[in-house]
């Protein structure tokens, strides 16, 4: 790296093929601290080595990609978090860089060709997009009134808030739903709470008839 420091690196993904061959890539600039299978594993071992930057799937098993960026901002607040997902739709690449706070956001398709250029930008303290999503970001930046529609449809809700009510629907206790998504009680609790305001629902059978209505839940 012609004298520049090398990059202390967590990466955190269930697959371990997959793990294997971001070191390859990474090799050159980059020193591995730690892997981590499971999103707490990843807050666990952010916190010991203190890495500069964890790289993070978002299809975690146990506390889910996000919750466990969440968790590692809070906590590591000098870590960078580069999401590596499969996923490229709109919901989850906003998601991640507004509720979780991420640093960079890449693709697994661009992954081959973009780590270390998303790895160097975000050790550097910007923000990296994957080139494939970019639109996306811009899109959104560029209309944003298009995040406050006059009718609160499924649309308006997050991925997190879909999550939560399609949990209510079926039932699920507040702790039910804290254990289910990875997250405190309270912070379920929130969540219901924001669910009635945003949508102004009173109770469980009105969020029922809505979800069935906007398609959050299927009646087979």
């Amino acid at each position: 790296m012609d004298g520049r420091e090398r990059i202390r690196v967590l990466l955190a993904d269930d697959h371990r093929i997959l793990r294997e061959a971001l070191r390859m890539v990474l090799a050159a600039e980059c020193d591995i601290v730690g892997e981590a299978a499971t999103g707490e594993q990843a807050v666990e071992l952010a916190m010991r080595f203190k890495p500069h930057v964890v790289v993070i799937d978002l299809s975690m098993p146990g506390l889910g990609g996000l919750s466990a960026a969440r968790q590692i901002r809070s906590k590591v607040p000098a870590c960078k978090v580069l999401v590596l997902s499969q996923h490229d739709d709109e919901e989850y690449v906003l998601e991640a860089f507004g509720e979780a706070r991420v640093a960079g956001y890449l693709v697994k398709t661009d992954a081959a060709s973009e780590l270390l250029d998303a790895m160097r930008a975000v050790h550097a303290g910007h923000r990296y997009i994957s080139p494939s999503i970019a639109p996306i970001v811009l899109n959104r930046l560029n209309h944003p009134a298009s995040n406050h529609p006059d009718q609160p449809g499924a649309d308006h809700l997050t991925r997190r808030e879909r999550e939560v009510l399609k949990l209510i629907v079926q039932g699920a206790t507040t702790k039910e739903v804290a254990a289910h998504l990875g997250i405190s009680p309270k912070t379920a609790q929130a969540h219901r709470e924001n669910l009635k305001q945003k949508l102004d629902l009173r109770t469980t059978a009105a969020m029922v008839m809505y979800a069935i209505k906007h398609k959050v839940i299927r009646l087979d």
